[in-house]
């Protein structure tokens, strides 16, 4: 597989994309990327078109044309001639009842297994894990399963933060991650901070950006990982 997760999309203060673009760029070339479906569907409060452009003015000069999935009469159809799947972020419980509803969930699964690179970011990266169950997000929407595109053996939250605001009674990120483990004990969980990626192909996986990622395991004192650290022990389902 080739997969680039995103943490978030946009820093505050930068344009869209802007922290990642080199890494995008980056991974289009490797890939020899021209073309590449967009699947729209966590946008809940931007429409599909303006979705798509935002994406494709980022995407376009770096030679790669976006077209979004809502454009095609058959979704499964575009999905399995795509030359590259990228799925935005946004609510992930919309993107994933979506998914189900357009039956693009298992095609997107088999189209990266084989080998199409996938990039995806937020809730885009969400998918990418064996279910959606540590987004971050308002359950908006019910989806027909909480089950996504279990392209890893590990789950990843997404925007992990640390702080817990003077004032605030309810819980930390960390501590609604253990709440997860206490229920789902086998799986690991990625807690990525923001402006940093996760990048995996035939070479392994390696995690991207300027800050360390925290692992969390069933009864296990969280352990940090910095850039640069050897973390194909994640690719192992009993890591």
């Amino acid at each position: 597989m080739k997969l680039l997760l995103l943490s978030n999309s946009t820093n505050a203060g930068e344009d869209y994309l802007g922290w990642p673009r080199q890494l995008i760029h980056s991974f289009l070339l490797e890939n020899n990327i021209k073309t590449a479906v967009f699947v729209p569907y966590a946008g809940v409060t931007i429409n599909n078109n303006d979705y798509e452009a935002r994406v494709a003015e980022v995407f376009s000069p770096m030679g790669c044309r976006i077209t979004s999935v809502h454009r095609f009469p058959d979704a499964v159809q575009a999905v399995t001639d795509a030359e590259c799947v990228i799925v935005g972020g946004g609510n992930t419980f919309r993107l994933v009842q979506l998914m189900y509803d357009k039956g693009i969930m298992e095609p997107v699964q088999q189209k990266v297994l084989a080998g199409t690179p996938f990039i995806g970011w937020s809730a885009g990266a969400n998918v990418a894990c064996p279910s959606m169950k540590t987004t971050n997000d308002m359950p908006i929407v019910q989806p027909a399963c909480f089950d996504t595109l279990n392209l890893l053996p590990f789950q990843i939250n997404p925007h992990y933060l640390d702080a817990h605001p003077e004032g605030h009674g309810g819980e930390t990120r960390e501590q609604r991650i253990i709440e997860f483990l206490e229920v789902n004990r086998k799986i690991t969980v990625v807690g990525l901070r923001e402006a940093c990626a996760l990048h995996y192909d035939d070479n392994g996986i390696k995690l991207i950006g300027n800050r360390p990622m925290r692992v969390f395991r069933y009864h296990t004192v969280p352990v940090e990982y910095e850039p640069g650290s050897d973390i194909d022990f994640l690719l192992s389902p009993t890591a």
